[in-house]
């Protein structure tokens, strides 16, 4: 049995009511197939994961439309993780005459509603008032973003003791996957081959899928590199370069010095995001901006340096009030340029305009980069491109670079010996700083284990569909221009083939100026890979090794064979080759061992 909606033409861009180019009928291809995949099988749970901005509010409305219809279900509750989303999901139910209170606190429901909107925190504070609700009557319970349902373990129990006798429960996620191992209620984890339990979707629609349907738009990742230098607690001055191997804790200051709005490399960063925003904006006149910040203060500094750079203030949000709500959705209904944002924008709200980000925060899990870089990628016409300027740190790199690989939520991660416990607890704290509605006095401001000194930006590299392309060039360079100028309006092969055609051109030029002007590192992206300082060493330790089997395979001492490699790869000592450098001479010594055979 197959179902359609006819009321789809009512939706939002959020929810648009065309299927991807190309196929016909009023929901998209993978919402009409979960719809019938859900009326065939009729379960009590059912897991859809759908990547940000492939449209899974629509296809739980259109479903509880249909179970309402059919009289499975006599009301539904929808649980969001913010105050904002609860209002938006009411405001998305109204479009399609389905009639949720998102004010519901208590008591009997007016009769002209189908149902509340409620949070995850608000069920965490009355289990057993919901509890009742859905025990009176038949319920279909929507359960939004459903990782969130794991964030506390007061949140988890809550949602199970309420939800528990629920005759139909919908769980949705765009990013399954959570930085710890707490179970998320009401989804079933299945145990694989290696004795570890992943959960188990009845649904899923990746990245890669939406993208290839046109229902999502490409991302162009640019990468900003530079020199920091800060002092440390100990009173030692270090400078470094991001994407140079260092590390953790040379990382984590190096990473924080870049965003430091004093430096230059925020301004110069925030400027190209901007060029890069004007040059969409000729296509897409209303294309806007988002720029994520780690906590209030930085929020404020960087509207300041917007404002100096656009001569126009941005929008800003800072905590999840009802004000900041009205904010994201007075911005998402104008045609302003930019918003600066700590974390409510990061996930489920809905601004279709957003077109090019930054992010300029350190926070660092896959769970956070994904919901960020969502709020980018919700197509609204064929052609529209993302463009998210990012630091180089290899873990943001990898981020970008896996874009398409799906991941479920693990509940068993095996412990290394001598591993933390929790390996993304630093990265939550700064998650929960950021949460805070009130600017605080902790005193942790005098307790900085580190100062930002200086910085400077330097162009690094643009990443696109798992290729890495460009050379670097300094802020307001032709180069770096070459890149910022990419039409806003491009089909996803047509990227790839202007990012190889600037790439030949930067190249080109290059071999034409003499090696002394060059001041920059003048080799393209894919010939200096972006490793972390554990990367860097395990490339050692594996040429090393190879080395001394060919010791005892050749004859010959180390020494000889590693000057021999120099000779022939080029390059500087072992010690202080890049792992590009150290990969090429691993192939050669492999390549040598082979002859040998």
């Amino acid at each position: 049995m197959t179902t359609t909606t006819s009321s789809s033409h009512h939706l939002s861009p959020a929810f648009p009511g065309r299927a991807p180019w190309g196929t016909a009928g009023k929901l998209r291809a993978w919402q009409q197939g979960a719809m019938d995949l859900y009326i065939q099988k009729q379960p009590r749970d059912f897991l859809a994961v759908a990547t940000p901005g492939a449209g899974k509010t629509t296809f739980a409305l259109t479903l509880a439309s249909w179970l309402l219809h059919h009289h499975v279900v006599q009301q539904v509750t929808v649980v969001a993780p913010t105050e904002h989303l609860k209002k938006q999901w009411a405001e998305a139910a109204a479009r399609i005459g389905i009639k949720l209170d998102p004010e519901y606190s208590a008591g009997p429901l007016g009769r002209e509603y189908h149902g509340v909107a409620l949070t995850y925190a608000g069920v965490g504070v009355r289990p057993m008032l919901h509890r009742n609700r859905v025990e009176q009557r038949k319920t279909l319970v929507i359960l939004d973003e459903i990782h969130h349902a794991g964030d506390s373990k007061s949140w988890g129990e809550a949602c199970l003791e309420a939800f528990e006798p629920a005759t139909r429960r919908l769980a949705l996620t765009g990013t399954p996957f959570r930085s710890d191992t707490n179970p998320i209620p009401f989804v079933e984890y299945e145990e694989g081959n290696d004795g570890i339990r992943r959960s188990s979707a009845d649904y899923t629609y990746g990245y890669g899928n939406a993208l290839a349907d046109g229902v999502v738009r490409p991302v162009i990742f640019l990468s900003y590199s530079g020199n920091m230098r800060w002092r440390t607690k100990a009173g030692d001055e270090l400078e470094a370069r991001l994407g140079e191997p260092m590390t953790k804790d040379a990382v984590s200051q190096a990473w924080r010095t870049a965003l430091d709005p004093r430096g230059d490399w925020m301004p110069n960063v925030l400027r190209a995001a901007d060029q890069r925003l004007s040059e969409v904006r000729k296509s897409i006149p209303d294309a806007g901006g988002l720029v994520i910040a780690s906590d209030q203060d930085a929020a404020r500094a960087y509207a300041k340096l917007i404002r100096e750079i656009t001569g126009t203030g941005p929008t800003v949000v800072l905590s999840d009030d009802s004000g900041a709500s009205q904010r994201i959705d007075d911005f998402s209904h104008s045609d302003d340029r930019w918003m600066v944002a700590v974390r409510m924008v990061s996930e489920g709200v809905d601004v279709p305009r957003l077109s090019v980000g930054v992010y300029a925060t350190t926070i660092s899990t896959p769970l956070f980069f994904a919901q960020a870089v969502g709020r980018f990628v919700r197509s609204r016409r064929r052609g529209e491109t993302a463009s998210v300027f990012l630091p180089t740190i290899p873990m943001l790199l990898g981020f970008a670079n896996e874009m398409e690989v799906e991941r479920d939520h693990v509940l068993d991660k095996p412990k290394k010996e001598g591993e933390e416990e929790d390996p993304y607890a630093a990265e939550e704290k700064l998650l929960q700083e950021a949460e805070k509605q009130q600017d605080e006095d902790t005193g942790e401001q005098d307790m900085l284990p580190f100062e930002a000194l200086e910085s400077d930006a330097v162009f690094d590299r643009v990443l696109y569909d798992g290729a890495e392309f460009g050379m670097q060039a300094h802020p307001g360079s032709e180069e770096e221009q070459d890149y910022l100028g990419i039409p806003g309006l491009l089909e996803p092969d047509q990227v790839q083939l202007l990012l190889q055609k600037r790439q030949a051109r930067q190249i080109a030029h290059s071999r034409k100026k003499p090696d002394a002007e060059a001041d920059l590192l003048e080799i393209p992206a894919e010939g200096r890979p972006v490793v972390t300082h554990k990367e860097l060493l395990e490339l050692r330790k594996q040429l090393n090794s190879l080395v001394g089997a060919y010791v005892h395979q050749s004859g010959k001492p180390h020494g000889v064979i590693h000057t021999e490699l120099r000779r022939v790869c080029g390059g500087p000592p072992s010690a202080e080759a890049t792992a590009g450098q150290i990969r090429q001479r691993i192939a050669k010594v492999q390549e040598w061992a082979t002859r040998m055979r």
